[in-house]
């Protein structure tokens, strides 16, 4: 016990305060827009990142993920806020929605995330990527007036909105807000030197915040006309916490639209939650495994707590995770400490954090974005062939086009059509084997073997004990799906951690690419 609490200690103060820092900068804006844009009390999108960062990241069992409001969950709460016609019952729903996510982790139905493809979320999470730089890079320019909260990418380009962005778009934009972004990109740049990094002086968000709000200051002093305005800065109102709404239970009984509303927003919650701890997951470089069950579970427990006190439904973030993993986070200290920034921040400084320019948080976004959407990730991709690329580049698309539930269950089908075309039908065996005069491990691979089998190869492999060898033999396979090649590619570094001699029969090692 000592020996771990040491361990988090060690690597709290080393690596998770300043990604926690990090987490917050990107997170402040996202729970005060996400809010708006679900017609809450800004107070509730705040409330919700915090108990995203404090309750549910000591609940869940992974280590990267952080929690809060989703943008991806907006427009639902938006029309059942407004459906239900008063706030204290929505937050009604909310305990619902809560509640049947435990009940799904219960019946441990949260393995469904790993039947996703590897090339369905990769392109789920380039998508998410585009859609940061769409969304951030006009606030970076001081553009104060875009949709940034939702999805729909490419309604940017239709007919009725082009013209008339192009037309406001110089009204908008402003010199002052273009200086400081291009300010804190070189100054994230020549932090994100590698002599630089090793001496981890400040973190770079706080650094580039600074910056900020000394540009900012500097052109309200020299030249007052140059100045930000009010609408392109953090706006905290200073009575905050007298918009606190709390759930009327008297209408448990007397109304029953809740109950369906609750229901719907839990069940996406959950889908949205278990694909960004799956992408989460592929971004982390140690391949830690979330458990999806207990993750449900801490969902839910966050999302009853959320409808007590007032709070819109929270659901695991790839935006947030993502973040967290750039900034060099290495356990789940980092999302708790990200949830007692925002605590601290609206109880002790709200006035600082109005200080704030919009387009220094919208460049830690862009960097975030352009890093989940790199260019070598779409070579590393058509470089795989085509039932790996069209998936990916299909699942982009289509969530482009319209959001992520749609895009990546297109994405899946996409998927399975190749399955079906070439009637792929894996399986494997288990078994001991004596080889040389050494008891083994053995896996034989027979026939095709596709992602379908991803949930029981990594439970077996998972499952190997220690200080022992294991043989995985695919020399009688006709195919071996990319997927399985990479589970195995990632378990060598984890055999050799538990002193496991892997030996590979007929099986290729992949080459696998870090999309951060």
């Amino acid at each position: 016990m000592k020996r771990t609490l040491k361990y988090y200690r060690i690597m709290w103060m080393k690596f998770d305060v300043s990604a926690g820092l990090t987490v917050f900068f990107v997170a402040l804006p996202l729970c005060l827009g996400i809010a708006l844009a679900s017609g809450a009390p800004l107070m509730a999108g705040i409330a919700s990142g915090i108990i995203g960062g404090v309750v549910v990241s000591f609940i869940s069992g992974s280590q990267l993920a952080v929690s809060g409001p989703a943008a991806g969950l907006s427009t639902v709460v938006a029309a059942s806020i407004l459906s239900l016609g008063d706030y204290r019952v929505f937050l009604l729903a909310v305990i619902v929605a809560g509640l049947f996510q435990i009940v799904l982790g219960l019946l441990k139905l949260g393995t469904v995330s790993n039947y996703f493809p590897s090339s369905v979320i990769k392109g789920m999470l380039a998508a998410i990527g585009i859609i940061l730089l769409s969304k951030q890079i006009p606030i970076a320019i001081g553009y104060d007036q875009p949709d940034f909260w939702t999805s729909g990418f490419l309604r940017l380009f239709s007919r009725s909105n082009i013209f008339n962005n192009l037309q406001n778009f110089n009204h908008h934009i402003t010199l002052s807000a273009i200086i400081i972004s291009v300010s804190a990109i070189l100054v994230l740049l020549f932090l994100q030197n590698s002599t630089i990094k090793k001496l981890k002086i400040l973190p770079a968000p706080l650094v580039v915040v600074v910056l900020g709000i000394g540009i900012n200051y500097l052109f309200q002093i020299v030249a007052p006309a140059m100045a930000l305005r009010q609408s392109q800065m953090v706006n905290i109102p200073g009575n905050i916490l007298a918009s606190f709404s709390f759930p009327d239970f008297n209408q448990v009984f007397t109304r029953s639209d809740f109950w369906q509303d609750g229901l719907i927003i839990g069940l996406l919650a959950s889908l949205e939650t278990l694909l960004c701890i799956e992408a989460v997951d592929k971004l982390d470089p140690h391949n830690r495994i979330t458990p999806v069950n207990r993750e449900l579970i801490a969902q839910g427990i966050g999302n009853v707590l959320c409808g007590a006190v007032g709070a819109i439904p929270i659901t695991s973030v790839v935006v947030r995770g993502a973040a967290n993993i750039d900034a060099g986070a290495k356990t789940r200290l980092s999302s708790f400490t990200h949830g007692v920034f925002l605590l601290l921040s609206v109880v002790a400084i709200p006035y600082i954090l109005n200080a704030i320019p919009l387009s220094t948080l919208s460049v830690v976004l862009i960097i975030t974005g352009f890093n989940l959407t790199k260019p070598k990730l779409y070579r590393h991709m058509w470089s795989l062939g085509l039932k790996q690329f069209l998936p990916f580049a299909i699942t982009i698309l289509v969530i482009l086009s319209t959001d992520l539930l749609i895009g990546v269950s297109i994405g899946l089908l996409i998927s399975i059509y190749f399955i079906v075309q070439n009637n792929f039908k894996a399986e494997y065996a288990i078994s001991k084997k004596v080889i040389q005069g050494i008891e083994t491990e053995y896996i034989k691979l027979n026939s095709n073997v596709t992602f379908l089998n991803k949930v029981n190869l990594r439970d077996t492999l998972e499952n190997v004990p220690e200080y022992s060898v294991l043989t995985i033999d695919g020399s009688e396979c006709n195919f071996i799906d990319y997927d399985i090649l990479e589970i195995i590619t990632d378990f060598r570094s984890k055999a050799h951690d538990r002193h496991i001699e892997l030996n590979l029969i007929g099986i290729t090692i992949v080459q696998t690419l870090e999309v951060h």
